[in-house]
C-alpha cells in the first residue's frame, strides 16, 4: 500500500501512532516502527531534553526503522526549543507538531533534513501548516481522543476539505481503529492514517496502567466524553466521576483556576499510570468502542492490513 505518506517517511504502511502524552515512549513507538507503521515519542512529557535524548537511543537499540518524535507544544508550560534541538543534534528523520502555532519548532528544523507532520484540526490550519513547509499533515476529526479543534466537526467531513485545501499529503485521524477505517479515510482522500486510543490498547503500551487498557475494552459509543470546552481547547477523555466533577465545574463557570487540579498532567497520570478511577482522568477518542483486544503491535498492524484488503476485495476495488 503505497502513497506519499510511505514514500516520505520511508514506512512500509501508511499508519501513524499518535504522539500519546505520557504513554508513547521507546517501547511503543520501537514496536510500531517494526511493524511497519510510524512510531513516536513523546518530547514534552519527560522531564528534561537529556531524558529525550535518553529515549532517542533506547528507541534505537529496539528498532533501525524510522520513527518519529511528537512536539506537544500547547500542552505543556515549558519552552519546547531545547527539546527541538536534541532532535536536530540526534538527527532524528522525522518530528510531528501538536497542541499548538507549529511554526517555532518547523522554523528550527527547516535547514535540517528532518521531515515534518503537524496535527490540524481545520483547512486554515493545514493551509498555514503547508505555508510553513510541513510534510504533511494530520486532520483530527472530533471524533478523536485528547486534545481536539474548537469546531465540531467529524473526520468524515473535514478529511476532505483538508484535502481539498492543500497539495501536501494528508493523514485522517479521529476515531480510526481498524482496517475499515483505514480504507475510509483513503476514500476520503487522505494518504494514511493516525490512531492513537487504538496504540494504547496494545501489549507494548507498557506505561499504559491495566485499569486504563480495561476501560478501553469496556467502552461503547457513549463512554467518552469531552471537557474543557469552557478553556477553549476541548478535550475528549473516558466518562468517570473525575469527568463529571470536571464537566460540573464548568458548568458553574469557575474558569481555569477553578480547574487546574482536576485537568492537570498530574490528574492524568493518575489515572493512565496508576489506575486511580476517582482520582483522575484518560484520553479515549469514540473510536474506542471497537476495541476488544490487547495485541501485541505487530499483531495489530497485520490485522488491520487484511481487513483493509478484505474491505478492497468485497467491493472489488
Amino acid at each position: 500500500m503505497n502513497t506519499r505518506v510511505t514514500e516520505i517517511f520511508n514506512i512500509k504502511y501508511p499508519i501513524i501512532q499518535g504522539g500519546l502524552a505520557y504513554l508513547a515512549y521507546a517501547e511503543l513507538a520501537g514496536a510500531v516502527s517494526n511493524a511497519g507503521a510510524l512510531g513516536q515519542i513523546t518530547a514534552m512529557s519527560l522531564e528534561s531534553p537529556e531524558a529525550l535524548r535518553n529515549e532517542i537511543v533506547k528507541v534505537r537499540k529496539l528498532t533501525n526503522k524510522p520513527f518519529g518524535v511528537n512536539f506537544a507544544i500547547g500542552q505543556h508550560n515549558r519552552p519546547f526549543e531545547q527539546m527541538v534541538q536534541v532532535a536536530i543534534e540526534e538527527k532524528v528523520e522525522i518530528i510531528s507538531v501538536t497542541g499548538g502555532n507549529p511554526k517555532g519548532v518547523l522554523d528550527m528544523v527547516k535547514d535540517h533534513p528532518i521531515k515534518s507532520l503537524v496535527l490540524v484540526a481545520a483547512k486554515r490550519q493545514a493551509q498555514k501548516a503547508e505555508e510553513l513547509g510541513a510534510d504533511a499533515v494530520i486532520v483530527v476529526g472530533h471524533e478523536g481522543g485528547g486534545h481536539l479543534g474548537r469546531a465540531d466537526t467529524g473526520t468524515m467531513a473535514l478529511t476532505p476539505q483538508v484535502v481539498d485545501s492543500v497539495s501536501i499529503p494528508v493523514i485522517a485521524s479521529g476515531g480510526i481503529v481498524d482496517g475499515r477505517g483505514l480504507m475510509a479515510g483513503l476514500a476520503l482522500g487522505a494518504e494514511g492514517i493516525e490512531m492513537g486510543t487504538r496504540f494504547i490498547a496494545t501489549k507494548e503500551c507498557v506505561h499504559a496502567h491495566p485499569v486504563y487498557k480495561q476501560a478501553l475494552l469496556d467502552a461503547d459509543e457513549n463512554a467518552t466524553v469531552v471537557i474543557k470546552r469552557s478553556l477553549g481547547a476541548p478535550a475528549r477523555a473516558i466518562k468517570n466521576s473525575w469527568t463529571d466533577k470536571i464537566i460540573e465545574l464548568e458548568e458553574k463557570e469557575v474558569g481555569y483556576d477553578g480547574l487546574k487540579d482536576y485537568i492537570s498532567g498530574r490528574a492524568n497520570r493518575n489515572y493512565i499510570h496508576e489506575g486511580k478511577t476517582d482520582l483522575g482522568f484518560g484520553w479515549a477518542g469514540q473510536g474506542v468502542a471497537g476495541i476488544h483486544d490487547l495485541p501485541t503491535v505487530q499483531e495489530l498492524i497485520d490485522r488491520i492490513m487484511v481487513e483493509a484488503e478484505e474491505v478492497k476485495n468485497k467491493w472489488k476495488l
